[in-house]
C-alpha cells in the first residue's frame, strides 16, 4: 500500500454496526462487561478506547512500524519516553532543539536524576566521542527547530547501535509524508501530532511509533499508568486531518521552497535557513533521507535588532503571528521570545538563534500572496 492510500485506508474500517465509513467518536468512559473479565476487548478508556485504537493503527501504517502509542500532547509522548530510564541515565540530544523539549530533560527530569547534554550531532564522526557509559538515549531532531540543522539519522543509528543506546528521533518537522526514521534504523519515531499530521491547529495531540514489541509494551503501561491519554474526539481529528497529509505537505513544501529562494534575495535579510539549498549543511543527507525538503523555513534579519524583528512579526497579514507549526494556514513566529524562551539565551545564540530569528511554517495558501505578504512587511 503507498503513502497516499495508507492515509485513507490503514486501519479504518467501516463501523461494524453502521457501516458507517467514518471511525465514530467513542466517547464513553467505560465498557460493560458481561461478567468480571469478559468483554469485547476494552474495559476502560484510559486503557482502550477503538476510536483510539483505530488512530494508532493508522499512524503506525505511515512510519512503517508496528505499534503506535498516542498520548495528549507531544510533550506527554516525550514524558513516556523519558520515563522508561532511570536515575544516572544520559540523555544525549541535539543541541538545536524545541524549547519545551529543552524545558522537559532540564527542568523536570533532571530534578529525578536523568542526565541531559545537548550538543551539535551534524556531524556522526564527532558523535563517537560524546558518548559516555551513561549515555542510553540518543534524541535527534532533524530538521531541526528552528535553525533546520540536518542529521544523518542512518549513520547516527549505526553509531548508537554498536554501543547498545537506542535512538528516537522528534520527526515532527518532516512529517511521515517527508521521512521515515524507522526505515533508518531508529528505535523510536515521536511526533507532536498537533502539527503536520493534524494540519488543521485545531488539537494538541501526540505520538510514538515503534517496532520492538518491548519498548511498545513499556510505553502501553506508562500510558495507562500514567494517564496522559487524547480523548476520543481528539483522535477522530487526527484521524481526519490525516487524510490530506500527503497532498498538505506537498502543497506547503513547494510554497516552502519558494519563499526560501525568494527571502534569500532580500536586501533586508541576512541568512536563509532552508535544507534544501545546495549549500546548507548536509544538504545531500536531507535530499538523500526526506522526500522533500520541508515547509519550514527560518531566517535572520540584516540589522540584527529585535525590534526590527518585532515590526517584522507584526506588519504580516498572512503569516499569522503564533507558536505552532503544521496548519494549512501560514504562521510567523519569533523562536527567542516565544518556542524557545525556556532556553538560556547563552545557549540559544551557540546555535545562531538570534534574537532577530523569524522561523515560518508555510501553509498552502496561493505562494504568490503569501510572498507578497512577506515582501510588504520586510520593506515597511
Amino acid at each position: 500500500m503507498k503513502f497516499g492510500t495508507k492515509v485513507i485506508h490503514a486501519g479504518i474500517r467501516p463501523d461494524p454496526a453502521t457501516g458507517a465509513i467514518m471511525t465514530p467518536i467513542f466517547q464513553t468512559s467505560t465498557y460493560v462487561q458481561n461478567a468480571p473479565g469478559d468483554h469485547k476487548g476494552y474495559e476502560y478508556a484510559r486503557t482502550q478506547n477503538p476510536t483510539r485504537s483505530a488512530l494508532e493503527e493508522n499512524l503506525a501504517a505511515l512510519e512503517n512500524g508496528k505499534e503506535a502509542i498516542c498520548f495528549s500532547s507531544g510533550l506527554a509522548a516525550m514524558d513516556a519516553i523519558l520515563k522508561m530510564y532511570k536515575p544516572g541515565d544520559e540523555i544525549l540530544s541535539t543541541n538545536d532543539l524545541y524549547g519545551g523539549s529543552y524545558r522537559l530533560i532540564t527542568k523536570v527530569f533532571e530534578n529525578f536524576g536523568l542526565k541531559g547534554r545537548f550538543i551539535d550531532m551534524s556531524s556522526p564522526e564527532d558523535l563517537i566521542e560524546q558518548i559516555s557509559s551513561s549515555t542510553k538515549l540518543l534524541w535527534i531532531e532533524t530538521p531541526t527547530n528552528p535553525m533546520l540543522s540536518i542529521v544523518d539519522i542512518k549513520r547516527v543509528v549505526e553509531l548508537a547501535h554498536a554501543k547498545g543506546i537506542k535512538v528516537c528521533v522528534d520527526n515532527t518537522f518532516a512529517s511521515p509524508y517527508l521521512q521515515q526514521p524507522l526505515n533508518l534504523g531508529a528505535d523510536m519515531v515521536l511526533h507532536s501530532a498537533t502539527k503536520f499530521i493534524n494540519g488543521h491547529s485545531d488539537v494538541i495531540h501526540g505520538c510514538v511509533i515503534v517496532n520492538d514489541k518491548e519498548i511498545a509494551d513499556q510505553l502501553r503501561f506508562i500510558q495507562n499508568a500514567a494517564g496522559a491519554v487524547p480523548g476520543p474526539m481528539d483522535c477522530f481529528l487526527v484521524l481526519r486531518g490525516i487524510k490530506t497529509l500527503h497532498l498538505r505537505v506537498q502543497r506547503a513544501c513547494e510554497n516552502a521552497e519558494k519563499i526560501a529562494h525568494f527571502l534569500k534575495s532580500c536586501d533586508a535579510v541576512s541568512k536563509v535557513f532552508w535544507p534544501g539549498f545546495e549549500d546548507h549543511p548536509n544538504h545531500t543527507v536531507a535530499r538523500d533521507q526526506m522526500k522533500m525538503f520541508g515547509a519550514m523555513v527560518s531566517f535572520d534579519l540584516k540589522n540584527n535588532s529585535s525590534a526590527s524583528a518585532n515590526k517584522m512579526l507584526s506588519g504580516t497579514n498572512y503569516f499569522a503571528l503564533a507558536e505552532s507549526l503544521g496548519g494549512v494556514e501560514s504562521l510567523i513566529g519569533h523562536p527567542a521570545s516565544m518556542t524557545h524562551a525556556s532556553i538560556p539565551k547563552e545557549e540559544r545564540l551557540k546555535v545562531g538563534l538570534t534574537d532577530s530569528l523569524i522561523r515560518l511554517s508555510v501553509g498552502i495558501e496561493d505562494v504568490d500572496d503569501l510572498i507578497s505578504d512577506l515582501d510588504q512587511a520586510l520593506s515597511n
